[in-house]
Order: structure tokens, then C-alpha cells, then sequence
């Protein structure tokens, strides 16, 4: 029997070209497996647990590649030995690689290797992007959940005592974790600097 899998990183990113790539690898709609807005470093993927549950012996285990199985080495082999150690066969795009076969491992190996360093290189692109952003004044962080109305608002009513955390996190219409912080804020701000 074929089990697919596939997986996006994002919730906005559609899965219908992995899905039509797995079909026509021979694998059944319903023998289909997925995550949504999981990356491929994140090993507690409730849908790839699913398609490992799944597989029994003489099993293929079928991604469209093996970036959407996974992004490091350490995780490649995880998968590996597990395959191995229930006799299933791996079958990226149109290669099938038996885990058992010295052969079909070390492809393996090289292609987590693989897949290892283009997720560094993207990290690396991501975090060269985010310094060239900032030097120019692009990257400012996130939006505040509160203008400074809001946030003087938020801090009379808190001060009146009238209103717990969760009923001012409902007016405010934000978490009760955002209202502690803005809370916070205030005190650390109200503490006397120490002299230099």
C-alpha cells in the first residue's frame, strides 16, 4: 500500500499540487496524510505522526520531496531508521528508496544533507534580508495591539479596579497576556533610572 504525505508551512499555502503529485504516484485520496503551517524542522507534525502510524510492513511511505518530510539531517534519519525499522520503503517523486539497502540509506543521508543546507541557506537569505531592512529603517517589529488612546484608556480603567483582566481583554478586544504586558509596561517605565 502507498500513504502520502505532504505538508505546507503555512496555513495560506495550498496543498493541491502536492495532493495531484501524489495521485499520480499512485497514491489513494483517502490514504493521505497533511499538515498546515508546520515547518519541516518541527518534528511534532500531527499529520506525518498519522502517516507513520499507518504504514505497516512492505508499505511505501510517498512525499513529492523531501523537504515536505523534513528539513535536517538529525530529522532525516529519525524517519529513516523508523521506516527501517518497520520495513517500509520511501518513495520521493518518482525514487524509491528502501532504508534496509546500504544503497537506498546513504541516497538518503545525502539527500537530508540536502535539505539540511537549503533550509540554512533560506535562513540565511531570511536573516540577511532582515539586517538590510533594518539599516534602511524598514524593519520596525510588530504593530502594536493598542494605539496610545487605547493603551491610556485601558490604564484609567484598570487603575478604577472596576473590571478584571479577562473583561477589560473583551472590551479591548485583545488577550488578558497583552493587557499584563501594557500593565507592566507602565510599572517599569514608572521606576526610577539609576544614576550614571
Amino acid at each position: 500500500m502507498k500513504i502520502g504525505y505532504a505538508r505546507v508551512s503555512t496555513n495560506e499555502q495550498d496543498l493541491t499540487s502536492q495532493r495531484d503529485g501524489l495521485a499520480v504516484l499512485g497514491v489513494d485520496p483517502e490514504n493521505i496524510y497533511v499538515d498546515h503551517g508546520l515547518t519541516g524542522t518541527n518534528r511534532t507534525r500531527p499529520g506525518l505522526r498519522e502517516a507513520m502510524a499507518a504504514v505497516r510492513s512492505g508499505d511505501t511511505l510517498v512525499v513529492t520531496k523531501l523537504d515536505r518530510l523534513a528539513r535536517s539531517l538529525p530529522d532525516a534519519r529519525d524517519i529513516a531508521d523508523e521506516l527501517t525499522r518497520k520495513g517500509v520503503s520511501l518513495s520521493l517523486g518518482a525514487s524509491v528508496y528502501d532504508p534496509t539497502d546500504p544503497v537506498g540509506r546513504l541516497l538518503f543521508n545525502v539527500l537530508g544533507m540536502v535539505a539540511e543546507f537549503e533550509a540554512d541557506l533560506i535562513r540565511m537569505r531570511t536573516r540577511e534580508g532582515m539586517a538590510v531592512a533594518k539599516a534602511k529603517g524598514r524593519l520596525r517589529g510588530k504593530t502594536p495591539k493598542l494605539s496610545a488612546s487605547q493603551r491610556r484608556h485601558l490604564l484609567e480603567l484598570h487603575d478604577k479596579g472596576e473590571h478584571t483582566q479577562a473583561e477589560l481583554a473583551e472590551l479591548f478586544s485583545v488577550s488578558r497576556t497583552t493587557i499584563y504586558r501594557e500593565v507592566q509596561r507602565r510599572a517599569i517605565a514608572a521606576m526610577p533610572q539609576p544614576r550614571q
